[in-house]
């Protein structure tokens, strides 16, 4: 059958589809602090760390309170206790939040939760399909002005399955976006000549424009010709192809801009090597690539999943014995009501509270203007069990921000009936996202702002 006129060359398509598969993810988005025609504005940062199966929570009127993670006391009059002592020279930059979580969390499996963590939707086994998570609507705020829109990593790289992810990201239509987990490859992506992978999509991307609006231009022949229904088809695939060709226009005024420099102190504290089997090192460095990243204003938005919720099957799992613990990272979280087991899950929170500390010290020591790089940027820290199985009260740490609005240097406890979501919603907000709800969202989690 002779091929009509009005048909799409398939290798077109294919080819359309292609860029639109390769160009989200950040590789081509690379630069310094500015691109031709970007007017720099003031910074305003998100970012999130996760970790899964809980903390220590014995009873506060127990002789085991002090390996509590929540501290002692309310308000301002709170006390750290062992959990949390590294962060005491932070105290007046962060909030502690009790209460919280997510609804549909609430109603989920109990290792399921870590996929929702920042997106609030709910999951089972008849429906994985999860929402747009937070980070990516403030990336999207911030796409413009950042050689790159968000970066996304975690311990296990990928995207894992489903409930068990490995990925705290999810894009408008709550598809997972794979986390990175090997610093020397996102070192190289962000300050050095660009992986492989990454060099083949810049020299994709500088035809892709041309190729771009043949397919536009063509379709539109297409469209008159269709039926309902592949009409649809079409302009479901069409809204893809336009976005990304916004995406090719915006990512080509970062062709040729260099790479920021990064001085010698700054090469020298990276510890580009660092992997699983070095888990002090491995966490650090990774938070050391966040601070670079934000630093630079190579981009505005983060997340970060240091453990997830996949039992023993993560390389996670082990990070607590390959630091002196007697017991895998599922074991501590499952035993921390036995003899002794509050107290070995607690000193294990306290190592990973150690270790964000390291973080908040090196974003409060750069220093911007009159204020810092953590005044300027929002950080959540936290996990969705609160003891292992229990998807409540979510034991999360909120720093960063006075430039932003943050009222710090409380232990807050809030009702059970207000969403994890306010305080989502309330973040967009204060780094500039316009927007009257996020998932199930009622209001602005206004306790945590300045009056």
């Amino acid at each position: 059958m002779a091929a009509k006129s009005w048909h799409l060359n398939r290798r077109t398509f294919l080819r359309g589809t292609g860029v639109s598969l390769g160009l989200p993810w950040l590789e081509c988005m690379s630069g310094s602090t500015h691109a031709a025609g970007v007017t720099k504005a003031k910074a305003k940062r998100l970012c999130a760390f996760y970790f899964g199966f809980g903390v220590s929570l014995p009873k506060e009127d127990s002789d085991q309170a002090k390996w509590r993670w929540f501290p002692q006391g309310e308000g301002k009059d709170f006390k750290f206790t062992e959990t949390l002592q590294p962060l005491e020279k932070h105290r007046d930059s962060l909030s502690i939040l009790g209460g919280l979580s997510h609804p549909n969390g609430r109603r989920m499996g109990a290792h399921d939760t870590g996929d929702t963590f920042l997106t609030g939707a709910f999951l089972n086994n008849k429906m994985l399909q999860n929402t747009v998570s937070v980070d990516q609507v403030a990336a999207a705020t911030a796409a413009e002005k950042t050689r790159f829109p968000s970066l996304v990593l975690s311990t296990d790289g990928g995207v894992g399955e489903p409930t068990r992810s490995s990925t705290l990201s999810y894009d408008q239509k709550g598809r997972p976006l794979p986390a990175l987990n090997q610093p020397q490859q996102i070192f190289d992506r962000f300050f050095g000549a660009g992986d492989a992978d990454v060099l083949r999509k810049q020299r994709r991307l500088r035809s892709a424009a041309g190729m771009l609006d043949r397919v536009l231009e063509d379709s539109k022949s297409l469209r008159r010709r269709l039926g309902n229904q592949d009409r649809d088809k079409l302009d479901e695939y069409l809204a893809s192809v336009e976005k990304i060709e916004k995406d090719v226009k915006r990512s080509q005024q970062w062709l040729e801009v260099p790479r920021p420099e990064l001085n010698d102190q700054d090469r020298e504290m990276l510890h580009l090597e660092a992997d699983d089997e070095a888990p002090k090192n491995f966490i650090r460095t990774m938070y050391d690539l966040i601070y670079l990243a934000f630093r630079t204003d190579s981009t505005r938005v983060a997340t970060y999943q240091i453990t997830n919720m996949a039992d023993c099957s993560s390389k996670a799992a082990k990070f607590p014995q390959l630091e002196g613990f007697k017991a895998s990272l599922h074991t501590l979280a499952h035993d921390w009501n036995k003899p002794d087991g509050a107290e070995a899950l607690s000193r294990w929170d306290r190592f990973m509270a150690a270790q964000f500390s390291y973080f908040l010290d090196r974003m409060s020591a750069s220093k911007e203007d009159e204020s810092s790089l953590l005044d300027n940027s929002l950080v959540l820290y936290g996990s969705s069990n609160s003891t292992t199985h229990n998807n409540r009260n979510y034991p999360l740490l909120l720093a960063g921000g006075s430039e932003l609005g943050m009222d710090h240097g409380r232990y807050l406890r809030f009702d059970e009936k207000i969403p994890m979501s306010n305080l989502l919603l309330t973040m967009l907000h204060c780094v500039g996202t316009e927007r009257e709800s996020f998932s199930d969202s009622t209001n602005d989690l206004t306790e945590i702002l300045k009056p």
